[in-house]
């Protein structure tokens, strides 16, 4: 395989993406993704003139030239290079992934990464209040609704490191193959008509969802990806909002755009909102379950 002179490896989050030449054409660049540990074959194919960008935190970035021929030296990135082509695929160099899975979950893990993890959640307060009954005035405790903000960045990290994971292969990678795909083609027509997409959730196991706020299936029944739905791999939800404005009032106007061309457009990619203005970001299959229970044949027979 010829490289491209100056030919950059993009190393990050567990994935690779390699441009070389193509072997039939050599003036056409082409693209290959890799996952772990086939970055380091990546990194290595790239030769002494490369550089490779690293997203994971503490790594800084150049890469010294002799780490490069050290990564060359490595018997297993010798046995990788010798099974390079048969798994790699060859993507033309454009934005175009079609279906190599470890370019869509890099895709997949772009679109979670820029989405702000706020939301409005109700919390009970119970409060203390005098009121005045017959003449006389007496002290009785009322339950009162606030909406709070709540920061949940934290939530995904944490159930990641539980089941020892990087934040990649639990979010992403949790999700069944098959929506992905769905999702992907969905994200990225979101992406062109300018509705800038985000996820701000994916694949989630039990912990996680125990640790979930609002209104929310039972700890091991989200089609995120409970036990009683598949677990690990299965996941057939995520939650989508737009990430386009300054502030949060204007996102949430964006949002509803999202949701409104989601549910205008969805079908041709084979996905929709069960819940509606009821979980207004929760997306799935619509040949699922749970849409079915929800939006689908199911819903249409028992009356709602």
């Amino acid at each position: 395989m010829r490289l491209v002179r100056g030919c950059r490896c993009v190393v990050w989050g567990g994935l690779a993406t390699l441009l070389y030449a193509s072997p039939a054409n050599p003036d056409r660049e082409v693209k290959a993704t890799l996952t772990h540990p086939e970055a380091k074959t990546a990194l290595a194919l790239a030769g002494p003139n490369a550089r490779a960008l690293l997203a994971d935190p503490g790594v800084g970035a150049p890469v010294p030239d002799h780490d490069v021929g050290a990564a060359l030296a490595d018997p297993v990135v010798k046995i990788a290079l010798a099974n390079l082509d048969v798994r790699v695929s060859s993507l033309e160099a454009s934005d175009e992934c079609l279906v190599a899975e470890g370019c869509i979950d890099q895709y997949l893990w772009s679109v979670y990464e820029r989405a702000h993890k706020v939301d409005t959640i109700k919390v009970r307060e119970r409060i203390k209040t005098k009121v005045k009954k017959r003449g006389k005035t007496r002290t009785v405790t009322k339950a009162i609704t606030k909406f709070v903000n709540e920061d949940f960045t934290w939530k995904d990290p944490q159930a990641a490191e539980k089941v020892g994971m990087s934040m990649v292969e639990y979010v992403i990678g949790g999700m069944d193959r098959g929506f992905k795909v769905k999702l992907y083609h969905l994200l990225r027509a979101l992406d062109d008509v300018g509705l800038a997409p985000g996820m701000t959730s994916g694949f989630r196991d039990d912990y996680r969802q125990s640790i979930a706020s609002g209104k929310k299936a039972a700890t091991d029944s989200s089609y995120h990806g409970g036990t009683r739905r598949g677990g690990y791999g299965h996941g057939l939800a995520a939650d989508l909002v737009s990430v386009k404005g300054e502030t949060r009032a204007e996102r949430r106007i964006s949002s509803d755009a999202l949701w409104k061309w989601i549910d205008e457009h969805g079908q041709q990619f084979g996905i929709g909102r069960p819940y509606l203005d009821r979980d207004p970001p929760h997306v799935g299959p619509i040949d699922g379950k749970e849409y079915a229970d929800k939006r689908g044949l199911n819903s249409k027979r028992a009356g709602l």
